[in-house]
């Protein structure tokens, strides 16, 4: 598959999404571009094919509680300005697929990442989703975003931040974390996830 490429500056960090591919993202001291290089249901996803949008009382007022190598993470979700991410994150968290995956990256003082079946940052759901992009939010310490290759290439990897970031709006902010900032900065590369559950926010 084809890599997307945002200006080196420091280190890289990929952010791989929804199928076989990888992307490259940095931190650096300014924004930088991306070159490039429904029906509701509840029903299981079938591979090759994007769960869909899940009905309101399914994904609005939810949060993940993770169990975590280095302790519990709970993150709220948006579940009405990312409905598409949220489904798909609820979906897949609900069929068991995150229990046991790892988190692949860390670059400090940047992000986390995980999400990945193959736990080298190509791996995904055998699928992809489009981008939900909005203004309400930014690449602030504790929020969780989709990654991904490129447009509208969302699958299962995701990252969290770990610090405030000028990062350019091309990756679906679906969450924040409201509990376990402190597990989040011990994850290290390796790290799994042990389970992952849906619950109500309360």
């Amino acid at each position: 598959m084809k890599r997307m490429l945002i200006v080196p500056m420091f280190a890289l960090l990929l952010i791989g999404a929804g199928c076989k591919g990888d992307s490259f993202i940095e931190p650096s001291a300014e924004p930088t571009e991306i070159q490039p290089s429904a029906e509701e249901s509840m029903t299981e996803p079938k591979p090759g094919e994007f769960p869909g949008v899940i009905a309101e009382a399914e994904r609005l007022n939810k949060q993940v509680r993770m169990m975590t190598d280095k302790g519990e993470i709970v993150f709220e979700l948006y579940g009405d300005t990312a409905p598409k991410a949220v489904s798909n994150f609820i979906t897949l968290t609900n069929n068991g697929y995150f229990n046991g995956l790892t988190f692949h990256r860390r670059v400090e003082g940047f992000v986390i990442q995980g999400g990945d079946p193959d736990g080298n940052g190509t791996g995904g759901p055998g699928y992809t989703f489009e981008d939900e992009l909005s203004d309400n939010y930014t690449y602030e310490r504790g929020v969780v975003a989709m990654a991904n290759r490129g447009p509208d290439t969302n699958g299962s990897q995701f990252f969290i931040m770990l610090a405030d970031y000028p990062l350019p709006k091309s990756y679906t902010i679906f969450g924040r974390v409201t509990s376990g900032l402190e597990a989040v900065d011990a994850i290290q590369v390796g790290d799994k996830m042990t389970t992952v559950a849906i619950e109500a926010k309360p």
